[in-house]
């Protein structure tokens, strides 16, 4: 919104990553296809979109729909000897980057196998297949097919029959959509090690070209004060926390003018707060249009003006009074920008809109305000909030779609609080929708096991921690 305020063409492209470990995982779980579980959330993803009024991106690239850039782009890395094979699975050779590791301020060279940010950060997609990489700080490509492990997902290539690693799935659809060099790349903080490190590196190694010329990180969203997540069960979904079109235009207001790059702590506290911030916005909004549809041209008549003149006008401000008043919308649309530009500082842009309000609402009381000034109000309002976006009519028909789905919809990942009692464990239908899932993992785990499998087997025993259960393995089994 910012770039399009600067009147900057942009050419937004979202990435959906439609097959890695995790989504087989509880495919294979719930019994259901890839496309099952891949369109039940994506269509949840742009319901949200939509009632939070996030303008669409232009493009919207599956990884499943741009196999073959995938391909080539790992032909190509083998081919430089920037990646390798090794029993059907492909590996990025993180030694021949010389660079690796520049994003996350990391040198390639005090990267250990043992390094905290190799061992703990790299997740189930580089941790698998440990054992035959050339160097455990490599990367997977592309992942041999698995027959107990992957179900149906697999592709034929060159180099084997398989499925893509979640990192070359990013730079393959960018490459294919926006070209090797591109202008602004985003995404949490999270995803800067290992992700966004190995997009970078097989992304230059392929093209020999800059692959972004900026990162753009936010921070984490907490929940009173502590890191949201599955396992703490303070995970929530937009849906466990909007219930009507007020919530949905409040959290809009109170994420978008939190500075991006650092955490946002959400409690009913902080909901509230921009709930009362939007009631004060929405008021002075409908103050303003009142008086501009009003026979009157000032706010309302002064006693004075009206008892010591025959005119039914009311009295028009002085041109010491009009140029003061110029000069505030001035300022704080130049201090509205100022902010913005300083790397989208939303908590400063927001304070230059309410210092408008203020002095705005104060001149609205006294009955000082004239309609041209209320027209000029609207106008900068309105070009504050083509950044904000939080003056808009919320689409009531996503919350009867809630409702009929049952809240989330999905009470397997996520912890909302219990329907019977209001507190934040599972409720009895959660625990019953994930022990079954659990019973299916528990079954697969068993399997790799006997498969010598266990890397794949400690993939399905995290999935069963997600879920909320322990996993104790005994000399019986």
């Amino acid at each position: 919104r910012w770039l399009m305020y600067c009147s900057y063409d942009v050419n937004h492209v979202c990435n959906l990553t439609d097959v890695d470990d995790k989504i087989i995982v509880k495919m294979l779980a719930e019994n259901k296809t890839l496309k099952d579980v891949t369109e039940k959330y994506s269509s949840a993803f742009f319901d949200d979109l939509r009632v939070l009024n996030i303008i669409k991106a232009n493009s919207y690239p599956k990884a499943t729909e741009h196999i073959e850039d995938i391909k080539k782009m790992i032909d190509g890395l083998i081919a430089s000897d920037h990646a390798y094979i090794e029993n059907g699975s492909v590996y990025f050779r993180v030694s021949s980057f010389p660079d690796y590791g520049k994003l996350a301020n990391l040198k390639l060279d005090e990267i250990t196998p043992t390094e905290p940010s190799v061992a703990t950060q790299q997740g189930p997609n580089e941790r698998r297949g440990m054992d035959e990489k050339r160097d455990a700080r490599d990367f997977a490509l592309w992942k041999a097919f698995n027959p107990s492990g992957d179900g149906d997902v697999t592709w034929n290539a060159t180099f084997g029959q398989g499925r893509p690693g979640w990192h070359i799935e990013c730079s393959a659809m960018c490459n294919r959509l926006l070209g090797p060099s591109i202008d602004i790349h985003a995404g949490g903080v999270d995803l800067v090690f290992p992700h966004h490190q190995n997009e970078l590196a097989q992304s230059e190694a392929f093209s020999g070209q800059q692959f972004s010329r900026y990162w753009l990180h936010n921070g984490f969203v907490n929940i009173n004060n502590e890191k949201m997540s599955k396992s703490l069960q303070n995970f929530k979904t937009l849906r466990d926390i909007i219930s009507k079109p007020s919530d949905a235009r409040a959290f809009r207001f109170m994420v978008v003018t939190a500075q991006y790059r650092n955490p946002l702590n959400f409690n009913a506290e902080t909901l509230q707060s921009a709930i009362n911030s939007m009631k004060r916005i929405d008021r002075l909004v409908e103050n303003m249009k009142s008086m501009i549809s009003s026979s009157s041209s000032s706010s309302t008549l002064s006693p004075t003006s009206s008892s010591s003149t025959s005119s039914s006008e009311p009295a028009v401000p002085n041109n010491s009074d009009t140029n003061s008043f110029q000069s505030l919308l001035e300022s704080c649309k130049n201090d509205f920008e100022v902010a913005m530009s300083d790397d989208l500082n939303t908590p400063r842009a927001v304070a230059a809109m309410f210092r408008l309000i203020n002095a705005v609402e104060k001149s609205f009381n006294k009955k000082e305000l004239t309609k041209e000034e209320a027209k000029k109000v609207l106008e900068v309002l309105s070009s504050m909030d083509a950044v904000f976006g939080v003056l808009y009519d919320v689409p009531e028909d996503y919350f009867s779609q809630v409702s009929n789905k049952g809240g989330s919809g999905n009470n397997v990942v996520s912890s909302a609080d219990c329907d019977e009692c209001g507190s934040s464990h599972k409720s009895p239908n959660q625990l019953e929708a994930n022990l079954n899932a659990v019973k299916v993992l528990a079954d697969r785990r068993r399997e790799l096991k006997a498969n010598k499998q266990f890397k794949e087997a400690d993939e399905v025993r995290n999935s069963i921690t997600e879920l909320g259960y322990g996993i104790k393995d005994t000399k019986d089994g």
